[in-house]
This record gives structure tokens, C-alpha cells and sequence, in this order.
């Protein structure tokens, strides 16, 4: 594979300097541009990070297709959930959004324009720092339009079968993940993660590294089923019965911390992240997805007991 370095048109001065978070909604300051592999298609993919209107939101628009469609990030586009998530308005798709979505979210940025020419976001390294090297690169612009806090009204809950997740009421936005495999180099492992709205470079550091990861008795099914045609030992970890396949990981729970990540830019399909701990165990886009629904029904449940 190959990924060519994000480059940002007119950058801020001093470079990557993002301002403190407001209550207030914000955007790029500047368009940020990146290249790279599809993790399922395979194709060559380009992107450009763009700054838009207050209260438009986060949206794909695919330049490759007539009429330039437009695809916002919100749950009611979700198309598909297996093994990524994959977005869709009318006949226009656009897929493995998540890490993305993840990065824009932790930095505070309700608002962006994401003009991409294929039908997959680029996986980059598997992880999110080349989203977070565009974004710092861009810089981070404050508007006027208040930003409305998402507050969890009651507990929700999802299972299928041994997998699980749950939301339970909270101050502020907590994430915790557990996974478990079979294989001794993954095995049972958990973390929990707390965004820190004054500081989004916690995000950087300790989950946007983590990178996507497979299973190696899993690789020649998935490609069988027009799956991770795009992936490689340079953008997903692999695991088999006697380690990983292309070492070193970059901590030593890289695999729930990319789980962890998944989740957040899943959860990002809300508009923001919720004042919510979730918990989730061996989940999936499925469930994170459908929790996020969850969550969104309760908000209009709550609306009308109070009307």
C-alpha cells in the first residue's frame, strides 16, 4: 500500500495549534487533503477535509459521482454495519468512516465538508493519527451556533448472543471496552477511555495509534467475500496462533484501544458523544450502531413525557 503524507492548503500559523474547546460549535479552519487504500475495496481513494456552515454537520459528499451527492454522518444513513460502517443517501454510499468521524468528534468538530472520489474512506495505517495530522494541520475554527449536549435520560442496552452493550446515565462521556480471543497474543483485555473536552490530544495519544486488526485463519474467507481487499501487513495488525504476524504493536492493548476507537466514531453518528458510560464487551458496528439508536430514542421519548 501506498500512503502519501496529508498536506493542508494555506496552513495556520503556528501549525497544528487547536484552540481550546468552546461551547460553541466549530469547524476547520483550513482543508486538509489525504490518499490513500480502501480497507474493503481495494481502490485508491482521495479525500479533502474541508471547513462548513454552522449547524451543517459532518457530511461525505462523493465528487466521483454526477451531481456530487451529499451523505450526512448520522444514523439515519447508516447502511451497513460488517466489519465498518458504511453510510448511505439514495444511491450513493460511502464506507469505513469510523475512524474519521472519530478524530473530527474528539476534536470538536461539528462541522465539516468531507469531499472523497471513491466509495471508501482510505484506511491510512489502519489507524486514526493521519486524521489527527489533518486536522491539527488544518486548524480548528470556533462559529457562533451553540453546541447541544446529548444527556442519556435513562439505561439502554443491546445483546447478541455473548456479545453485549449498555449506556448507563452519567456527567460526562466515559468509554469502557473489553474483548476476548482465543488467541494467547490478544486473549482478554480491557480499557477505558474518558474524553477530555479541554484537552483532545488525549485522543491522540491514546487511542487515534491503535490500528485495525485481523485474524489470519480469518483473511482468505473475508477476501472470498469481497472483504478487506485493501487490507495488508502495512495497515492492519495480524494474529495468529503463534503472535502477530507483523509486530511491534504500539501498546501493549492496541487491539481494544482500536475497538474503543471504533465505538467512538460510531457514536459520533449522534451529532456528539453522549453524557453516557458505555460499556461494551465483544460488541460490533452492530451493536454500537444500534446502541446509538438507542440512545437516540430515548431523547425522543424523553420530549414527549415533557411536552
Amino acid at each position: 500500500m501506498t500512503t502519501h503524507p496529508v498536506t493542508v492548503s494555506n496552513p495556520p500559523t503556528p501549525l497544528g495549534r487547536v484552540p481550546d474547546p468552546a461551547p460553541v460549535q466549530q469547524t476547520l479552519a483550513e482543508i486538509a487533503t489525504a490518499q490513500g487504500i480502501g480497507l474493503h475495496s481495494g481502490e485508491t481513494v482521495g479525500i479533502r477535509l474541508c471547513p462548513a456552515p454552522e449547524g451543517q454537520g459532518r457530511y461525505f459528499v462523493r465528487t466521483d459521482l454526477p451531481g456530487q451527492p451529499a451523505i450526512p454522518a448520522a444514523l439515519a444513513t447508516v447502511d451497513q454495519t460488517l466489519l465498518s460502517t458504511e453510510l448511505r443517501q439514495g444511491d450513493a454510499t460511502v464506507r469505513t468512516v469510523e475512524h474519521l468521524l472519530a478524530a473530527l468528534v474528539s476534536f470538536g468538530i461539528d462541522n465539516a465538508r468531507l469531499e472523497v472520489d471513491g466509495p471508501e474512506v482510505p484506511l491510512l495505517d489502519g489507524s486514526a493519527s493521519g486524521w489527527v495530522e489533518a486536522i491539527q494541520a488544518a486548524g480548528v475554527q470556533a462559529q457562533t451556533q451553540p453546541r447541544s449536549p446529548l444527556r442519556l435520560q435513562r439505561p439502554v442496552s443491546l445483546q447478541w448472543e455473548d456479545a453485549w452493550i449498555a449506556a448507563f446515565p452519567a456527567d460526562r462521556c466515559r468509554l469502557t471496552y473489553g474483548i476476548d480471543f482465543d488467541l494467547p497474543a490478544i486473549g482478554e483485555q480491557w480499557f477505558s477511555w474518558q474524553p477530555n473536552p479541554l484537552s483532545p490530544k488525549d485522543f491522540a495519544t491514546a487511542l487515534a495509534p491503535a490500528r485495525t486488526f485481523g485474524l489470519a485463519h480469518q483473511i482468505d474467507y473475508l477476501r472470498s467475500q469481497g472483504l478487506i481487499r485493501g487490507g495488508s501487513l502495512e495497515n492492519a495488525l495480524v494474529c495468529g496462533p503463534e503472535g502477530w504476524l507483523n509486530p511491534p504493536l504500539r501498546f501493549e492493548n492496541e487491539p481494544v484501544r482500536h475497538k474503543l476507537l471504533d465505538l467512538v466514531g460510531d457514536l459520533s453518528l449522534l451529532g456528539v458523544l453522549p453524557q453516557a458510560h458505555v460499556v461494551a464487551y465483544r460488541a460490533s458496528h452492530r451493536l454500537h450502531v444500534g446502541l446509538a439508536q438507542e440512545i437516540a430514542q430515548t431523547m425522543i421519548d424523553h420530549s414527549q413525557e415533557t411536552v
